[in-house]
């Protein structure tokens, strides 16, 4: 099993390097269609973590996919019914049980962040979090000043312990995919751009755009001020063996959501620079392009080659694949629609083409263009795994054996690396990321350090660390 997991992951790096392995690796994101296979409702696989595992395991081992994401519904709703978070629409509670979860976004009037406190996220974003957004967001939680109750207490207690089992039981079953199945983890670590941070969890999109025509200038102090926070909490859970790309969910920075010029003047700036961070760092970005993107690929070219995999949902992947195909490697574009009304022979029929036009040379990773849920029919996912297995092989002699040397260790990738400039000369924020309280601040209450200095410095640090990542985990990943 150790063998064929090295094995998928040398094939799975290889097509990622753009460059063509023994065969396409399959890698499709499947989220609530692993309870339509394994027979779980979604209340089941929203609602108990072990659920979800278990039926991704089973999915990955029957159907021998190369890679998947361990649970690609990314969330327990255990843990947001723990802290009782408002906007979350929990399966079996909030929805029926066969519904999958869903996000309430309030009004511009009852956004969860007010139009009038974007100079105090700028100031700590951190900070404003934990004691503006945090309250509004969860049922128990007082204001700053407030009564604290006992409700209050446990909410806080419970969610923090909450979110360290899921993501304990999160590495063991990394461990078990690889152990019972030879499957590799997909993705490690996560993005959102900063205008998309403040539209799916601040202002709300219609609050957004309110501000994009308002207040231009605080949105764009706002995406700034972010950045360094979001880069600091993506690359801080990356893998450390820099092999699987960084996840970037780009949800409303595209046509019809927000206009060219915005995009040219808060979206892309604040963005492409976090990208490179990453570059230098040596980790790949996926670029997962929900909607349709073609309006923005001439500034995707911008970035260093290899340096993103771009994945195809509702535009043409054909068209894509003369637009990226020479720059980055690319992934998905099988329609969902296709995958869930179609017949299993039209199926096979688009990802024949697929192969011929778009794999031929390597480079490709198959998948649909968008996340699997329970509409997507059994018998279709079946033949586009046959197909892409069967006759996605490249001729022997026209590869090298693949390698698992990771995208950014290519000797061209070092030089560009080494020429981007990432986030380096922005202004630094005054709370630094990773940490909510400097321990600069914190060293002038205490009595006096009798002892090593630097390791009282060190822990306090560390355990920063723990309470920064928990506010910024709630936000981009429940």
């Amino acid at each position: 099993m150790e063998e064929r997991y090295r094995e998928r992951l040398a094939r799975y790096t290889t097509a990622m390097r753009n460059e063509q392995p023994d065969c396409v690796p399959i890698r499709p994101f499947v989220a609530e269609f692993t309870g339509t296979y394994a027979g779980y409702t979604c209340q089941q696989l929203a609602h108990d973590y072990e659920n979800a595992f278990a039926a991704a395991r089973k999915c990955a081992a029957d159907f021998d996919w190369d890679a998947v994401v361990p649970n690609m519904l990314a969330t327990w709703t255990g843990m947001t019914q723990a802290l009782g978070l408002r906007y979350y629409m929990v399966p079996g509670i909030d929805l029926p049980p066969n519904v999958g979860h869903q996000y309430r976004e309030p009004p511009p009037e009852q956004a969860w962040m007010r139009p009038d406190e974007y100079d105090a996220l700028v100031e700590d974003p951190t900070g404003y979090l934990y004691n503006v957004w945090l309250p509004r967001v969860a049922r128990p939680l007082s204001p700053a000043g407030g009564p604290v109750t006992l409700a209050h207490n446990v909410a806080l207690v419970k969610c923090a312990m909450a979110m360290m089992q899921f993501f304990h039981a999160w590495a063991v079953q990394e461990e078990r995919l690889r152990n019972e199945s030879g499957t590799v983890s997909a993705i490690a670590g996560m993005l959102r751009a900063p205008m998309d941070f403040i539209a799916d969890k601040l202002r709300g999109y219609l609050g957004l755009v309110d501000d994009l025509f308002e207040r231009p200038q605080k949105v764009l102090a706002a995406c700034e001020a972010l950045m360094p926070h979001l880069a600091h909490f993506a690359l801080a859970t990356a893998d450390p063996g820099r092999n699987v790309p960084i996840g970037f969910w780009m949800h409303r920075g595209c046509v019809p959501f927000i206009s060219p010029r915005t995009y040219d003047s808060h979206f892309w700036p604040t963005l492409k620079p976090i990208v490179e961070e990453f570059w230098k760092h040596g980790h790949q970005t996926l670029f997962y392009a929900e909607g349709k993107w073609r309006h923005h690929w001439e500034t995707f070219r911008e970035l260093p080659d290899r340096s993103i995999v771009y994945h195809c949902d509702q535009d043409d992947i054909f068209a894509c694949h003369e637009a990226l195909h020479d720059k980055f490697a690319l992934s998905g574009g099988v329609p969902n629609m296709l995958l869930s009304y179609g017949t299993p022979g039209e199926v096979r029929e688009f990802c024949r083409r697929v192969i011929r036009e778009v794999a031929a040379e390597g480079g490709y990773l198959a998948d649909a263009g968008a996340i699997m849920q329970d509409d997507t029919n059994i018998e279709n996912l079946r033949a586009f795994t046959e197909v892409f297995r069967e006759e996605g092989v490249y001729a022997a002699g026209s590869y090298a054996d693949p390698t698992p040397l990771p995208p950014c260790e290519l000797e061209t990738s070092l030089a560009s690396r080494r020429a981007v400039a990432g986030l380096e000369g922005r202004p630094a924020p005054r709370i630094a990321p990773g940490i909510c309280f400097p321990w600069e601040e914190k060293e002038k209450e205490l009595p006096g350090i009798s002892g090593d200095k630097e390791m009282v410095r060190r822990v306090w640090n560390e355990i920063e660390g723990l309470a920064n990542t928990y506010i910024w985990q709630l936000l981009l990943s429940f």
